[in-house]
C-alpha cells in the first residue's frame, strides 16, 4: 500500500509539473505577443484539476463509507458533472487561430501542451474510479459504469460547446438545462449535431481510455 501511494504521489507530481510548464509556456507566449490572449486556458486546467480532487475525496471516503451513503453520492455526482471539463480542453484547438500571434506553431504547441494535461487528469481520475468499481461489481459491469460516464461526458460537451452551458449552471440555471436536455431527448432528430459531436467524443475518449488501461495493465504485468 505504501509503494502504490508513492507511485501516485509521484504521478501527480509530474503531473503538476506539466501543467506548471503549459502556464510557463503560456506566460512566454504572452510576453512575446504582448498579449494575454489565451489566458483563459490556464482556467481550463484548473477547471480540469477538480474533478481529480474529488476523485481523491471520494476514494478516502469510500475507505470508510458504502457508495450508497450520500456523502459517497453526492461526491459522484459532482465529480460527474466537472470530469467533461478535462475532456472538453480537446475542443480549445478550435480557438488556436482566433486571434493573430507572432508565432501560430508556438500557439499549437502550448494549446497541446494545456490539452495533453488536462485529458491525462481526466482519464487518471476516470482510471481511480474505476479500479474503485472493480472492487465492488463484476469488470464488465465497471467497464459499463465507466463507458455510460463517457458518454455523459460527450454529451456534456455537446451542451457546453454548441449550448454554451457550463458546469456551474447545473446550480445556477438548472431549469434551463433541463428544457434543452428534455428537448433533445424528445426531439432527437431535429438536433442532429448533438449526435456529431456527442458520437465523435464518444468514440475518441473510449478508444483512448480502452488504450490507456490496457497499457496500465502491461506496466503492472511488467513490474510483476
Amino acid at each position: 500500500m505504501g509503494l502504490y501511494l508513492t507511485a501516485r504521489a509521484r504521478l501527480l507530481l509530474a503531473l503538476a509539473g506539466s501543467s506548471l510548464v503549459s502556464v510557463c509556456l503560456f506566460l512566454a507566449g504572452a510576453l512575446s505577443n504582448h498579449s494575454r490572449e489565451f489566458g483563459y486556458m490556464i482556467w481550463n486546467l484548473f477547471l480540469a484539476w477538480v474533478p481529480l480532487g474529488i476523485t481523491m475525496l471520494l476514494i478516502r471516503t469510500l475507505r470508510h463509507k458504502l457508495w450508497s451513503s450520500w456523502t459517497a453520492l453526492l461526491l459522484t455526482m459532482v465529480w460527474i458533472g466537472f470530469l467533461p471539463n478535462t475532456f472538453d480542453m480537446i475542443s480549445d484547438f478550435i480557438h488556436v487561430q482566433d486571434v493573430r500571434r507572432v508565432d501560430l506553431l508556438y500557439d499549437v504547441v502550448m494549446f497541446a501542451s494545456f490539452i495533453f494535461n488536462g485529458v491525462i487528469i481526466g482519464f487518471l481520475s476516470l482510471f481511480l474510479v474505476h479500479k474503485e468499481l472493480e472492487k465492488r461489481v463484476w469488470p464488465r459491469a465497471a467497464f459499463e459504469l465507466i463507458g455510460l460516464v463517457l458518454l455523459l461526458c460527450s454529451f456534456a460537451i455537446y451542451l457546453g460547446r454548441d449550448l454554451r452551458w457550463n458546469s456551474w449552471d447545473v446550480l445556477l440555471n438548472p431549469g434551463g438545462i433541463l428544457v434543452d436536455v428534455s428537448d433533445r431527448v424528445l426531439h432527437p432528430l431535429a438536433h442532429p449535431q448533438m449526435f456529431t459531436t456527442t458520437g465523435s467524443f464518444f468514440v475518441l475518449l473510449s478508444s483512448l481510455y480502452g488504450v490507456g488501461w490496457i497499457m496500465a495493465r502491461v506496466a503492472r504485468q511488467q513490474r510483476g
